[in-house]
């Protein structure tokens, strides 16, 4: 690729990058995953906290013998990483995915080497 071609691609991007159809994209996006991430870091360290600070709350059995409030908690760790998944990929699926669509049927229309 040569060096016209290459500054031509990175100067429409940089130009798709400052429309207001980008900006509310990475705005959308922004607006879920921010929040999620921090919702999933505090609940991680409530855990982990919660093991090296309340070891006796975190061995308390539950149930049947085995099955403590720490072993609930690690599990719950996985339950959650799998349902953030999920509802992120439904959310991107009707939210994101069609306006990126169009963001990105914006950038082939003014490609310069599709002209």
């Amino acid at each position: 690729m040569s060096n016209d071609a290459r500054t031509q691609t990175e100067d429409a991007y940089l130009a798709l990058q400052s429309t207001s159809e980008f900006q509310a994209l990475r705005k959308k996006f922004r607006g879920f995953v921010f929040p999620m991430t921090a919702l999933f870091l505090a609940w991680y360290f409530l855990y982990v906290l919660l093991s090296i600070f309340a070891p006796s709350f975190m061995g308390q059995q539950v149930g049947k013998p085995g099955i403590t409030v720490g072993l609930l908690f690690g599990l719950g760790q996985f339950v959650s990483t799998f349902a953030i998944t999920i509802i992120y990929a439904r959310w991107a699926n009707k939210q994101l995915d069609p306006m990126a669509e169009a963001v990105s049927a914006q950038m082939t229309a003014s490609d310069p080497k599709e002209s």
